[in-house]
Formats: structure tokens, C-alpha cells, sequence
């Protein structure tokens, strides 16, 4: 795609995009650019093409074995007041492939109706496929009227395959429901990361279900996060067990002001040989810390946010 090729877009759109795509988002390689229900860009490289879907909205993204190291950016962008947002991606990565795909979405509201974003993504990684998945969630605008963010992730792992998962969502998204659901072979490693922090009235629940149906297979489950105000927290990450496997999961929170944090994770096992282990806390912030950030000159709010960024990362 040349210069004069590329989509020109708007302040709103790029402010989002740098919030939401740390890796920095632009019109080359594989990209998908949504913009309030439309696709307003794309492009396709040499292992990797993106169709759209004929029977809903969305898009199939088709990612070759000879795919090594390349990245895909999709993110999402939603800049009207009052809109409701529903997209089906699908990921067919193939057998041997390394790629990873940054997804996110930021939702500007200015308005005072909600304003809404569901993505329903599937996975389905071939053996010895190797993917990261990143995903950042971002609301802002001076409108009354909510912003809310609804993301359904369904993971399909192949034999000896490799899934990271890397969410975020860390300011201005005043209701989450986020429902992810993972399908092991044999010998597969899944990674999960977690990071949240809500403030003012802001609620957020996350429903996670591993299967680990193959032999050999994996999972590290970590979530952290903070809740500020009257902010409302959930989590409930499940591991079933069904055959030699082992799973590890761990919530850490760290609770303020009036809020409400319920971590309850469920591990399950259906096999002799099925080790799980699972770990919960819920906790204010450290006064010795706080103690010592005050000594080097820094206000509490400083010292504060210097001990949450550190948590979260």
C-alpha cells in the first residue's frame, strides 16, 4: 500500500488508536481498521489475508504456516453516541505458524445514550502454531451516556500449540462482561494475563472456562487488578481438568476507597493425574510503601498511582 493509498483519519480516531494499540497501529503489513460498525481499512500481506464475513458482520483472518513473527492489527473504534457495535472475527491460524494479533477497542462517547461494543472472536490454532493475543479496552468522552464493552473470546488449541492472552482494560469503560472460553489439546501451553482497574461506579466481570482435554497440556492464569470508588469487580476463572495435566491460577487485588472486589476461582479435576492449584487475594495498598514513596517527596495521590502502575505491569 503506498502513501497516497492510506486512509487519512480523523483526531478522535487517531487519539484512540495510540490508546489502544501500543504497538503503534498503521496501514501496512495485515490490518483491519473498524470505525463505528464500517471497516474503514485494510490490507493483507504475504502469509496473511483478511476476508469479510458475507452473512454477518465481521471478518475471517486466515494466517499461514509460513507466517514467522509478522503482527495483525484490528482494533475498533467507536465514536458515536448511542451506537451498538457487534462483530464476529475468526481466526484460522495454521499449523506451525508465530504471529501475533493485537486487537482492542476504544469507545469515544460524547453523548448521553450508550454507547456499545460486542466482539465475538474465535480462535482455532493449528499444531505448534505459536499466537499472542493482545487486547486493550479504552472509554473516553465528556458525555454522560456509558460506555460499555462486551468482549466473547472462544480459544480452539491443536496439538503442542502455544496461546498467550493478553487483556487490559484500564480506564473510562463503565460496564465489562468478558466470557472467554478455552479448548486444549495435547501438549498445548496456554498463558493468561489479566490487567483491570475500575473507579467511580464502574462494573466489571470476567467468566473464564479451561478445558484441558489433551494430555501434557497447560495453563498459567494470572489476573490482577484494582477497583476504585464504588467500583464493582467480579472474576471466576474455571479449570477442568480431564487428563494428565496442570493448571496454576492466581487473582490479586487490591481494593480502595468504597469498592467491592468477589474472586472466586474454581479449579475442577476429572483425572488422577490432573494437578490444579489455584490462589486469591484481596488486599489494600501497603503502608510501608506508601510510607516510603512519601519520604522521597511524593504526594500520597503520587505515590498511590507510582504502586498501582507497578502492580498492574
Amino acid at each position: 500500500m503506498t502513501e497516497a493509498d492510506k486512509k487519512k483519519l480523523d483526531r478522535i480516531t487517531e487519539q484512540i488508536l495510540k490508546q489502544i494499540d501500543e504497538k503503534g497501529f498503521q496501514q501496512t503489513g495485515a490490518f483491519n481498521l473498524r470505525h463505528n460498525g464500517i471497516a474503514l481499512c485494510h490490507g493483507d500481506s504475504e502469509h496473511i489475508k483478511i476476508r469479510k464475513k458475507e452473512d454477518k458482520p465481521g471478518i475471517d483472518v486466515y494466517i499461514d504456516g509460513d507466517t514467522k513473527g509478522e503482527q495483525v492489527h484490528i482494533p475498533v473504534v467507536v465514536d458515536a453516541s448511542g451506537m451498538t457495535d457487534i462483530v464476529y472475527n475468526d481466526f484460522y491460524i495454521a499449523e506451525g505458524a508465530d504471529v501475533t494479533i493485537i486487537a482492542g477497542c476504544g469507545i469515544h462517547n460524547s453523548g448521553c445514550n450508550e454507547s456499545r461494543h460486542d466482539g465475538i472472536h474465535s480462535f482455532h490454532v493449528g499444531k505448534g502454531a505459536n499466537v499472542r493475543y493482545e487486547e486493550k479496552h479504552y472509554g473516553e468522552g465528556e458525555g454522560t451516556g456509558a460506555r460499555v464493552l462486551n468482549p466473547v473470546t472462544k480459544i480452539y488449541m491443536e496439538d503442542d500449540s502455544v496461546f498467550t492472552l493478553d487483556t487490559a482494560q484500564i480506564k473510562g469503560v463503565d460496564s465489562t462482561v468478558r466470557e472467554t472460553d478455552v479448548h486444549m489439546g495435547p501438549g498445548s501451553k496456554l498463558y493468561v494475563l489479566e490487567k483491570l482497574m475500575t473507579h467511580d461506579q464502574q462494573t466489571a466481570e470476567s467468566n473464564m472456562e479451561v478445558d484441558l482435554d489433551g494430555e501434557g497440556s497447560s495453563a498459567q492464569i494470572i489476573s490482577r487488578s484494582v477497583a476504585k470508588g464504588t467500583s464493582r469487580q467480579v472474576f471466576h476463572p474455571k479449570a477442568v481438568g480431564n487428563t494428565k495435566c496442570h493448571a496454576h491460577i492466581q487473582c490479586d487485588s487490591i481494593i480502595m476507597d468504597h469498592a467491592q472486589v468477589a474472586s472466586i476461582p474454581e479449579i475442577d479435576a476429572r483425572h488422577l493425574d490432573a494437578a490444579i492449584i489455584h490462589e486469591a487475594a484481596i488486599g489494600r495498598i501497603n503502608d510501608e510503601q506508601l510510607v516510603k514513596l512519601r519520604t522521597l517527596g511524593m504526594t500520597e495521590e503520587e505515590a498511590e498511582g507510582v504502586i498501582i502502575e507497578n502492580f498492574l505491569n
